[in-house]
C-alpha cells in the first residue's frame, strides 16, 4: 500500500457524454395553440387610452330635469328629464351643491354612460337649480331648511 492519495476522478472521454456537459439542457415543449401568436396586453397603451366617462360628459351639453326620487341612505336616485325621456340614474357622489335632492327639485346635469356595457345613462355634475316648494330640505351636514 502506498501513502499517495488516489488521483481525482477524470471526466469521461467518450464522445457521447462530452457535448452534454458543455451545452445547456433544453426541454421539449408541448404544442400550444397560443404559441407564436401575440396575446394583447391588458394594460392600456397610448393608442387605446381614453378619457373616463365623467370627463367626457363634462365636455357635453347641460340638461334639465326634475328629481324623481333620491335615497340618501342608499346613495342613489333617479331624475326625470325635461324632454320626457327615460329616467336617468343619479349617484350620491355626482351631486354638487349644499342640499340633498328631494322629489320635485329642478336640477341641471350632464350625462355619461354606465359601464361595463354602456347601455344605460347616469347623471353627473348634478346641481339643484330650484328647490321643490313646500318641502323640507336637508343640507349634507344635516341642517333642515324649509322651502
Amino acid at each position: 500500500m502506498s501513502s499517495e492519495p488516489p488521483p481525482p476522478p477524470q471526466p469521461p472521454t467518450h464522445q457521447a457524454s462530452v457535448g452534454l456537459l458543455d451545452t445547456p439542457r433544453t426541454r421539449g415543449r408541448s404544442p400550444s395553440p397560443l404559441r407564436g401568436n401575440v396575446v394583447p396586453s391588458p394594460l392600456p397603451t397610448r393608442r387605446t387610452r381614453t378619457f373616463s366617462a365623467p370627463v367626457r360628459a363634462s365636455q357635453g351639453p347641460v340638461y334639465k330635469g326634475v328629481c324623481k326620487c333620491f335615497c340618501r341612505s342608499k346613495g342613489h336616485g333617479f331624475i326625470t328629464p325635461a324632454d320626457s325621456g327615460p329616467d336617468i340614474f343619479l349617484d350620491i357622489s355626482d351631486v354638487e351643491g349644499e342640499y340633498v335632492p328631494v322629489e320635485g327639485d329642478e336640477v341641471t346635469y350632464k350625462m355619461c354612460s354606465i359601464p361595463p356595457k354602456n347601455e344605460k345613462l347616469q347623471a353627473v355634475e348634478v346641481v339643484t337649480t330650484h328647490l321643490a316648494p313646500g318641502t323640507k330640505h336637508k343640507t349634507w351636514s344635516g341642517h333642515v331648511v324649509s322651502s
